[in-house]
């Protein structure tokens, strides 16, 4: 089993020492870093060196990991847009950020810990990475670029039914979280589908972290791992559309979310660039289409995102 619960995995970390040396990032720490790039130049040096390095994980149709996705095709369009090549580098959700910025860190609530110095090898990170607080105190996100929210996800024969959605949101979150006590939840560390971020521990239920791949969250719930898992909008619909009528939506454990490219804090002037790529291609219709290409069916949850048809 992949799961490792958290009381073994707060235990591994007090018996190697790493909980003891942690640092926890502040704002004077942030001003600290080394800085790749100056904001005036760091465009200008990405042009001249003539490539656009995409930090991406395999996830969702984002990146699929077949050399196609929204995320890849995005940065595609936007590397001929600055009129330089493309290079996807794979990285993974724990060294993604240290990928970006050089900075190794882990989420400690809402703050950071930094766990050392690592080699930066791309310019931005594209494979719907959302946007939470701990997040954004260490990269720059652009406009967003996918809607989202966290779902309570059961296997089609679990009696737990999925909620009637109410005109409250926060009441119709407080109905999917009652369903939890004494059952097992499965969660990712170090995302947006940490069950920390939502309060899970306060739901009675028997929270378990998932050491597989977020793609690997969906079959590890139809294999039995676990009663019920977390998973994000874009992921859920994917399992959905792959395996029709074995998994099933209980309700949102989050509220609405954004998803985003992210930036190096000092990269101001790629991210401007980007954001104006952006809304270009979502003016003349490109991104509405780029969407449905890979997400089909968003527009049945969130309709004001992009249009239906051209």
């Amino acid at each position: 089993m992949k799961a490792l619960t958290e009381t073994r995995r707060r235990s591994r970390l007090a018996a190697s020492g790493v909980a003891g040396r942690v640092v926890v990032l502040t704002l004077a720490a942030l001003l600290c870093w080394p800085v790749i790039g100056t904001t005036s130049d760091s465009l200008e040096a990405l042009k001249e060196r003539g490539v656009l390095r995409h930090l991406g994980i395999p996830y969702a149709n984002f990146v699929t990991g077949a050399g196609d996705g929204m995320d890849v095709e995005l940065m595609q369009g936007f590397a001929d847009w600055l009129g330089v090549d493309y290079e996807y580098v794979r990285t993974d959700w724990s060294s993604a950020i240290g990928n970006l910025t050089g900075k190794k860190v882990r989420a400690n609530g809402d703050d950071v810990e930094v766990l050392g110095n690592v080699p930066v090898t791309g310019d931005v990170i594209a494979n719907g990475m959302t946007v939470i607080p701990w997040r954004k105190k260490v990269v720059a996100f652009a406009e967003p670029t996918f809607p989202t929210q966290v779902w309570l996800m059961s296997r089609a024969d679990s009696p737990a039914a999925p909620i009637r959605p109410s005109n409250s949101l926060v009441d119709d979150i407080v109905k999917t979280k009652s369903v939890l006590d004494g059952k097992t939840l499965l969660g990712k560390l170090d995302t947006c589908l940490d069950p920390s971020l939502y309060d899970m521990e306060k739901t009675g239920a028997e929270i378990a972290l998932f050491d597989g791949t977020l793609n690997e969250l969906a079959p590890a719930l139809l294999a039995n791992e676990s009663e019920f898992t977390l998973l994000d909008v874009p992921d859920a619909l994917v399992a959905l559309q792959k395996w029709p009528g074995e998994i099933k939506v209980i309700g949102p454990v989050s509220e609405r979310q954004d998803m985003a490219p992210a930036f190096r804090p000092e990269d101001r002037a790629l991210r401007d660039a980007f954001n104006t790529y952006l809304a270009a291609i979502k003016a003349d219709g490109r991104f509405d289409r780029l969407a449905r290409k890979y997400y089909p069916f968003v527009v049945d949850y969130f309709p004001d995102f992009i249009a239906a048809k051209d």
